[in-house]
């Protein structure tokens, strides 16, 4: 018996435009309510992004796993957070900008999302994209607050050359290249995975009663929570393996289809 169904957004819930058919999300979520069963959102934006994303007329049923599932959001309040230490933070900052100087960083902490005032506009506008408030500075040397996660995007595909350059804060830090362009870093033994265990517990469900989604490297702990897993058609070959299933792409609505087809059996 599904009791939560966990969704990814980019790559998976969401279309190569960064949209999803609300008509259609409509039909399924009141299948989901009429059934009992709590959807969640699990993604790297942030989590006032997502609100921003689903709307009023959604977000308020919605938990929220958001900034790389680094803080749990249920109608407006955290209920759970998992922050990297200020100090290990900015040492990591200090060694991406070392190895090269020409990366996105975004510094998220509770109060925003913070990136330099060097960037590009496009850049800007990317950032933006994921992330509802955003703060520009001269420096991230005047942040003092712990970080909820250090985003990197690199549109030289370096992202995984880069991981291998930072085995120095393996324990200190979770860091992950969920694909050539982008590097995620979070607590130390923070994920995808150890956070919906959370989730898990705190709506007392257990993984099999759980049905995820996902497609990317960062994606692989998720699998693992839930008896029902899927990978999208589109995802990476290492997802793919760690999932039990392998449904539609995302611009196939391959996650609502399934949660539909899925659903109308266990009615």
């Amino acid at each position: 018996m599904i009791k939560l169904v966990i969704s990814d957004l980019d790559g998976t819930f969401l279309n190569s435009q960064s949209l999803f058919d609300k008509d259609y999300f409509r039909r399924v979520n009141n299948m989901m309510k009429e059934q009992g069963i709590a959807f969640s959102a699990c993604t790297g934006k942030q989590c006032e992004r997502v609100e921003k994303l689903f709307g009023e007329e959604f977000a308020n049923d919605l938990w929220i796993l958001g900034d790389s599932a680094t803080r749990i959001k249920h109608q407006g309040e955290y209920v759970f957070e998992s922050l990297l230490p200020n100090k290990i933070g900015m040492a990591l900052i200090k060694k991406l900008m070392e190895i090269h100087n020409d990366y996105v960083i975004i510094a998220c902490t509770p109060t925003a999302a913070f990136v330099l005032d060097t960037l590009p506009v496009n850049d800007v506008r990317m950032v933006r994209g994921s992330y509802e408030v955003v703060e520009v500075v001269p420096s991230f040397d005047n942040l003092t607050e712990d970080f909820v996660k250090i985003t990197v995007y690199d549109n030289q595909l370096r992202c995984f050359e880069t991981v291998k350059e930072l085995t120095d804060f393996e324990d200190q830090a979770y860091i992950v290249a969920s694909e050539a362009a982008w590097i995620d870093i979070s607590n130390h033994g923070v994920h995808k995975g150890t956070t919906v265990a959370e989730l898990q517990k705190i709506l007392n469900v257990t993984p099999a009663e759980t049905m995820v989604f996902g497609d990317g490297l960062n994606d692989i702990e998720l699998m693992a929570r839930g008896e029902y897993s899927f990978a999208m058609s589109n995802g990476f070959d290492q997802t793919k393996e760690a999932a039990a299933f392998i449904t539609k792409s995302n611009d196939e609505n391959g996650v609502l289809t399934t949660i539909e087809k899925i659903l109308s059996l266990q009615k």
